[in-house]
């Protein structure tokens, strides 16, 4: 049973999660969206779909203009899954708001559509009268409910950056965004080995993770520790990804306890060890 809640980093519960047998290859995350949305199984098996079909549609600006989906491509996009009811969320967009105009002063064709969670179209306009990007409709719940469905997305903020091609290249925009402000590293795809920081502590509770706690405030430490942990991260990494699927951890280099930031940040780990038993301390 906990092979499986880490296989898939599973947050909460009810999940319904769809699985090809033969491969057992992921056909749907959000499956209880899925069995809300095609009841009769119409749309069955279910595939997941690329996401220029998914977006296909019109999409708004905030000054009542639209334009067609087809528009984005070429470009990175940010999904980004928010709402106004979501303090979380209003912190994030105020952030947000400003690396979408550095990116966009870098000369990257960049692009962000949102995808609301608000409670009433009210809402949703007034939330969206703060943002410079990209909207569905808030009227076109199909479509939004698609997108949560594509991207398995089991709480907000979110925030998934796609390549040109409309694939993946990470799903943790909302810890890159706070954590890369001057957006030096965009489109920030993934590093096989990260440093743990308050900003990305939060994934110590989306699956196991193997943490390396260095004892030392030395900047060289940290970056030696990186590299005795890489090849083992880039071998898992690789493997997994030639059987496309995810890795079944994710690896963090944590530098000495100081400071109470610092303390919360060890004390989450080790928290989890004992909890979830998903966190390995070396």
């Amino acid at each position: 049973q906990l092979k499986l809640w880490n296989k898939f980093r599973i947050s909460n519960i009810p999940s319904l999660i769809f699985i090809e047998a033969c491969t057992g290859k992921t056909v749907c995350r959000n499956g209880l969206l899925l069995i809300r949305d095609d009841p009769e199984g119409l749309e069955f098996p279910w595939g997941p779909k690329p996401f220029s079909e998914v977006i296909a549609g019109l999409l708004l600006r905030n000054n009542g203009q639209s334009q067609d989906s087809s528009t984005l491509e070429g470009s990175y996009v940010g999904v980004y899954f928010s709402a106004h009811w979501c303090p979380p969320c209003r912190s994030l967009t105020r952030v947000l708001v400003e690396s979408y105009r550095k990116i966009k002063e870098l000369g990257q064709k960049f692009e962000i559509v949102l995808v609301s969670a608000d409670r009433s179209e009210e809402s949703f306009k007034q939330y969206f009268s703060e943002m410079p990007w990209l909207a569905v409709p808030y009227s076109d719940e199909a479509r939004r409910s698609r997108l949560n469905r594509l991207y398995g997305i089991q709480g907000i903020p979110n925030l998934i950056i796609l390549d040109p091609k409309g694939e993946v290249i990470t799903r943790q925009g909302r810890v890159e965004v706070l954590h890369d402000v001057d957006c030096k590293e965009f489109p920030w795809h993934p590093k096989p080995v990260v440093e743990l920081t308050e900003l990305n502590a939060v994934q110590l509770n989306e699956g196991p993770c193997l943490v390396l706690f260095v004892d030392s405030e030395d900047e060289g430490e940290s970056e030696a520790a990186k590299e005795l942990v890489r090849p083992i991260a880039e071998k898992i990494i690789a493997q997994y990804k030639a059987k496309d699927e995810e890795a079944p951890l994710l690896f963090f280099v944590a530098g000495e306890v100081s400071g109470e930031k610092n303390k919360c940040i060890h004390s989450q780990s080790i928290l989890l060890v004992f909890v979830k038993c998903s966190v390995y301390i070396i």
